[in-house]
């Protein structure tokens, strides 16, 4: 499937979108932007000039996993260089185990010469880069001018604020191999008196763990009340550290003038791949059947748009919804928050799950045909906006129900950590039922060959006629294309991992019940 910019048709209240920034970075550098209390893509409209679409271009080609195209080789004026200055001594910090960050920047608001806008620039980093050769400067250097639109994705037109409430988000630089470096984002109101705009706080990492990055910059937010000299000693012990393994915990000691050293405790949860994910959110906004119907949609491969006032909702849900789909990945595009400068992303032929402000819905209600349109906000009329009908459907029945009961138990959990567990195992165990034979059906040759996998002999193994229904149209999706291609390529040997686990309990349970009624 080729990477395409759709066209854009005119109309009232559609300017053109290069106006409104006055600097749009011209490398390549975006993917999806995961946010909590915000994102970005690509469009092109018909007067836009021909070096605004090569920039377009690139970015929506970059929103697109690279994995996904591993037979094509890929235009070289769409690669982002993934630091090969700093390489080696990545390799060399990661031998004990990963390193928290690889950079801190801030981000502030800077008025344009006219006086009238503001253009956000980096007004700090560290460390900074050196040694680097000219071309890889220019590439980080494309990295940074993306950083600050990540940090400000609504646009250019701020007031200057008495008060704002700090908020944290997060967004996802994605490289064309499908690699991935994490943006962590705190946005805050500067010290000072009288009326001024905000600053954002951004950390690069290689590493997936919101809540330990959300702690980091509680610490960052109290050192910057200080003085800025005092978060510079801060993270330079954090980067010394190594990030800890699922359920370890790391202590950074720091010095902070009149309270003297302290010792500050980063855990990291003992379930590594929900350590990005909050359930809760998800179902605040939506009833059991309803993330149902969005489950449905989304293990289709379908486009999906979610409509919400508040952007940290927004960003918690569309996560969450990918997580549901574990221990398969969404291979399309995912943007946390479009802001209005991209609206036209909705217009894309192809798959997506996409989070837009609710005061944009206007601008997306004639592109409503072959969408799921979900309304997260509290003052809802109705919750699917806009649907094609069939996906309370599309699961078997019997399976949805089963689903439902499991999520039931979600009521007794008390804490983030039971909740995402009982959430994410019920739809792990609609997996294992459906899909979970897979690997009886990859057939192996002579050692060192890749296995085949016996679609048609998968299939038919299916007894029940509503579910093999159902995975006939699940196997034509690229999660599961690009799933079973990993398997295939895997080496003969015991397979890891909690989805294989879950599977083998499954069987022991059949066998057990099967032994009971004989």
């Amino acid at each position: 499937m080729s990477d395409t910019i759709p066209r854009r048709r005119n109309g009232p209240g559609l300017t053109n979108p290069m106006n409104r920034w006055s600097a749009q970075p011209k490398g390549h550098f975006i993917s999806d932007v995961t946010t909590r209390k915000h994102s970005i893509t690509s469009g092109e409209d018909e007067g836009v000039r021909p070096g605004a679409l090569k920039r377009f271009s690139a970015m929506w080609s970059s929103l697109r996993r690279g994995h996904r195209d591993r037979g094509k080789d890929p235009d070289p004026a769409e690669l982002l260089d993934p630091e090969p200055a700093s390489n080696t001594s990545r390799q060399q910090r990661c031998v004990s185990g990963q390193y928290f960050f690889e950079y801190l920047v801030v981000v502030s608001l800077k008025k344009t010469k006219d006086g009238n806008t503001y253009e956000p620039q980096i007004t700090y980093q560290f460390p900074k880069k050196d040694g680097m050769a000219r071309f890889q400067k220019e590439e980080e250097e494309k990295t940074l001018k993306a950083i600050t639109l990540f940090c400000f994705p609504e646009g250019i037109n701020w007031a200057p604020l008495t008060e704002y409430h700090s908020e944290t988000f997060s967004f996802v630089l994605t490289e064309i191999d499908g690699s991935r470096r994490n943006g962590y984002c705190r946005r805050l109101l500067p010290g000072g008196k009288g009326a001024r705009p905000p600053e954002a706080y951004c950390i690069i990492s290689s590493v997936a763990c919101f809540g330990l990055f959300s702690k980091i910059f509680d610490e960052v937010e109290k050192r910057r009340q200080i003085s800025m000299a005092m978060i510079y000693p801060f993270m330079q012990k954090l980067r010394e550290a190594s990030f800890p393994a699922p359920g370890n915990t790391v202590e950074i000691k720091s010095f902070i003038p009149e309270s003297g050293t302290e010792i500050i405790s980063l855990t990291r949860p003992l379930d590594s791949w929900l350590e990005h994910v909050n359930f809760a959110t998800l179902f605040s906004c939506l009833t059991d059947e309803e993330v149902l119907v969005v489950f449905a949609a989304a293990v289709l491969e379908r486009r999906i748009v979610f409509i919400a006032d508040e952007l940290g909702t927004l960003s918690q849900i569309i996560h969450a919804v990918t997580a549901l789909l574990y221990p398969f990945t969404w291979q399309h595009t995912f943007i946390s928050i479009v802001p209005e400068i991209l609206i036209d992303v909705v217009m894309a032929p192809t798959p997506y799950l996409l989070g837009v402000q609710k005061r944009l819905l206007d601008q997306i209600t004639d592109q409503t045909e072959d969408l799921l349109v979900v309304d997260l906000s509290d003052d809802k009329k109705e919750t699917f906006i806009a649907s094609i009908g069939d996906e309370s459907s599309i699961l078997p029945p019997k399976l949805q129900a089963e689903i439902l009961e499991a999520l039931s138990n979600k009521q007794k959990a008390s804490t983030v950590e039971e909740l995402n567990r009982v959430v994410s195992e019920a739809f792990l165990l609609f997996f294992v039922k459906t899909v979970g034979h897979y690997a009886s059906y990859v057939k192996r040759g002579r050692a060192g060959e890749q296995g085949v996998f016996e679609k048609r002999r998968f299939y038919k193994a299916i007894e029940s006629k509503t579910t093999r229904h159902y995975v006939k149209k699940f196997m034509q999706t690229q999660m599961f294309d690009m799933y079973i291609q990993e398997v295939e390529q895997q080496q003969p040997g015991p397979q890891q991992g909690i989805f294989y686990k879950k599977i083998l309990e499954y069987r022991e349970k059949l066998k057990k019940d099967k032994a009971k009624k004989h």
